[in-house]
């Protein structure tokens, strides 16, 4: 119970890995408040599968500034401990071919919306003189796979971002910290071809996808009392797929 009676944010926190992180904080005695921007039904899930726990759920776009501020103005709890910035999305394409929506929507998503949570979170953390904030990254974004141009930029300016932000926070003991993945079990790998599975683990030094809970474990780690020297940095899990 590392996070009793601590108020943590995960964005996109009501599938996939984002699911798996706001589930594991909340074994872990914290109030969850899982954001999502448009599929109620899951997010309805969600709630449900966690019925009894201090588990919330808000639906809106971390893109939409307006919506963000609105999200913090009427935030009901009387701190904010743990941010973790998990929303993102691919629109995958050669460069050659990539519409400029999917360029814009992608970095609005991932590095748009990381910027105004993280703003926004900022200053609710410096009341209290305290915080810790997530990005999840990508290991895409050191590696710049094919026809991810948007997605690696998106990843890679998160990291950048937390570099500056980490030094404008850091004396008001709050933490800003990067974990990339590489390929994790979710359901966007389970339409994936057979052939394309095991093309991708053959990459993989340890021949397998990553698990949720091990995501999990690091993110948790960050987002500690423990990790109270560790700012500005940056953890690859990926069975050894590093950039």
């Amino acid at each position: 119970m590392r996070f009793q009676g601590q108020h943590v944010i995960v964005t996109g926190g009501t599938r996939g890995i984002g699911a798996g992180l706001a589930e594991a904080f909340l074994n872990e005695g914290a109030t969850v408040v899982a954001t999502y921007a448009g599929n109620v039904e899951a997010a309805e899930a969600f709630k449900a599968k966690h019925a009894g726990k201090p588990i919330h759920i808000a639906k809106f776009d971390v893109s939409d500034e307006k919506a963000v501020e609105n999200f913090f103005a009427d935030w009901k709890f009387p701190s904010l401990e743990v941010l973790v910035n998990n929303s993102g999305i691919r629109r995958d394409g050669i460069i050659a071919s990539m519409p400029s929506e999917d360029w814009d929507r992608v970095l609005n998503t991932n590095l748009k919306g990381t910027y105004l949570m993280t703003k926004n979170a900022v200053l609710v953390m410096m009341k209290s003189r305290y915080g810790r904030i997530v990005n999840m990254s990508s290991v895409g974004g050191k590696l710049g796979l094919p026809g991810q141009a948007n997605y690696a930029a998106s990843k890679a300016g998160q990291i950048a971002m937390s570099l500056s932000v980490s030094k404008e926070v850091a004396k008001r003991n709050i933490t800003v910290n990067n974990v990339c993945p590489g390929f994790i079990e979710t359901e966007l790998l389970a339409d994936l071809p057979e052939e394309q599975v095991k093309e991708y683990k053959s990459q993989v030094p340890m021949k397998r996808f990553g698990k949720v809970e091990e995501v999990a474990a690091a993110v948790l780690f960050l987002a500690s009392k423990e990790a109270s020297y560790i700012t500005g940095a940056s953890l690859d899990i990926t069975g050894g797929l590093n950039g």
